[in-house]
C-alpha cells in the first residue's frame, strides 16, 4: 500500500505563520490604545487588568458585545476595511455608557476563511481608533481562520466590551419622572442599523453602486452608508460628573419605539416631537426611494438622534451648553408625561 501523501495545516486552509504574523504587525496599534491598568502585553493566552479600587467605593462590572450587522457587506463592497472597527467599538460601549459606567476594556473577534493580513489589519486600525474615541484598552481578541466556513473574501466581527460604575451611581431609568424632558444627540447618520432593507433599497431595488454619487448626500453612495458610529462615552461621563442624568438610551436597532420603553418606569410614557431636530437627508432618501411609513422608519432607523439622556427641567439648559461645549449637537426633543391607556408608551408627534 502507498503512503499517503503528507499533509500540513497550510494545506487544510489554515496558516499559522500568516497568523503569527498578524499578531506582530498590529502590536504597536494595539499599545496605542492601552492605558492605566493594562497588565499584560498582546499575546498571551488571556488579558489582565487591574481595577483601581481607590476610585470606586462598590464597583460594578458593566458589559456588552454587539457585531455591525451586514453594514460588513457594504463595507466589503467598498474595499473600505478600516472605519467598521469604530463601529463595532460604539455599538458597545454606547450600550454599556447607558449604565453610567466607564469602559474599561475591549476584545474582539475577527472571523475569515483566508486571513488577508491588510484587510485583517484595517479592521484592526479601526477597532483601536474605536478604543482611541471610547477611552478603553483594545486589550486581545481571537483571530480564527476557518476555511470552509467563510466564502472568499468574507469575514465576520464581534466586540466585548466591559465598564465599571459604583453600584450607588448605576443609572437604569428608574429615577425617570413625568416632567422630565428629553435631550436627543445627533447621530452620524445610520450608524449600524437598518442595513438590510439600506442595502435591498439601495443596491436591489434601485440597482445604485457604491461608487455612484447621490445628489442628496453630496459624496458617493458607499461613503454615506459607511460613515462610522458616533461614539458618545466621553461626552456623557463628563456631563455625569456635573449633572444627574435619570435615564439614557443608545438609539439602535428598533429605533424609537422599540429602545425608549426599554428604560421607562411603569406610569411613564414618553412624546417625542418630530420638528425638534433635524432629520438627515438619507432616511428622508430612504423613505422616498422605499416608500416606507413613518412609523416605520423610527422603528428602524435613528432618525438622526442617535443617543437620548433623560434629565429635569432645570438642568436642560446648563447640560445642553455643555453638550454642544464637548462638540456634540444636542436637541431638546421631548418630555415623560403620566402614562394612560389611551396613549402608547411612546408617542411621536
Amino acid at each position: 500500500m502507498t503512503d499517503p501523501k503528507s499533509s500540513s495545516y497550510r494545506d487544510a486552509g489554515v496558516d499559522i505563520d500568516k497568523g503569527n504574523a498578524f499578531i506582530r504587525n498590529i502590536k504597536d496599534v494595539i499599545a496605542s490604545t492601552h492605558q492605566r491598568g493594562v497588565i499584560n502585553e498582546i499575546g498571551g493566552f488571556s488579558s489582565l487588568f487591574s481595577i483601581d479600587k481607590d476610585k470606586y467605593d462598590s464597583p460594578v462590572l458593566v458589559s456588552s458585545t454587539d457585531g455591525v450587522g451586514t453594514k460588513l457587506a457594504v463595507a466589503k463592497m467598498c474595499g473600505i476595511h478600516n472605519t467598521i472597527g469604530i463601529d463595532l467599538v460604539a455599538m458597545c460601549a454606547n450600550d454599556i455608557v447607558v449604565s453610567g459606567a466607564k469602559p474599561l476594556f475591549f476584545l474582539d473577534y475577527f472571523a475569515v476563511g483566508h486571513l488577508d493580513l491588510e484587510i485583517a489589519e484595517r479592521v484592526v486600525e479601526g477597532i483601536a481608533e474605536g478604543c482611541r474615541q471610547a477611552h478603553c484598552s483594545l486589550v486581545g481578541g481571537e483571530t480564527a481562520e476557518m476555511p470552509g466556513m467563510y466564502p472568499e473574501g468574507e469575514y465576520d466581527v464581534a466586540g466585548f466590551v466591559t465598564g465599571i460604575v459604583d453600584r450607588d451611581e448605576i443609572i437604569d431609568g428608574s429615577d425617570i419622572r413625568v416632567g422630565n424632558k428629553i435631550i436627543g444627540l445627533a447621530s452620524n447618520g445610520l450608524h449600524s442599523n437598518g442595513f438590510s432593507l439600506v442595502r435591498k433599497i439601495c443596491f436591489n431595488d434601485l440597482g445604485l453602486k457604491v461608487d455612484d454619487y447621490i445628489e442628496e448626500f453630496d459624496c458617493k453612495l458607499g461613503e454615506a452608508l459607511l460613515t462610522p458610529t458616533r461614539i458618545y462615552v466621553q461626552p456623557i461621563l463628563n456631563v455625569l460628573k456635573n449633572y444627574k442624568i435619570n435615564g439614557m438610551v443608545h438609539n439602535t436597532g428598533g429605533g424609537f419605539y422599540d429602545n425608549i420603553p426599554r428604560i421607562l418606569p411603569k406610569g411613564c410614557r414618553a412624546a417625542i416631537a418630530r420638528d425638534t431636530f433635524p432629520v438627515p437627508e438619507i432616511f428622508s432618501f430612504l423613505a422616498d426611494k422605499g416608500k416606507i411609513e413613518t412609523r416605520e422608519m423610527f422603528r428602524i432607523f435613528n432618525m438622526g438622534i442617535g443617543f437620548m439622556v433623560f434629565v429635569e427641567d432645570r438642568d436642560v439648559n446648563d447640560i445642553m451648553q455643555q453638550f454642544s461645549a464637548l462638540g456634540e449637537s444636542p436637541y431638546l426633543i421631548g418630555e415623560i408625561f403620566a402614562d394612560s391607556e389611551e396613549h402608547d408608551a411612546v408617542e411621536i408627534n
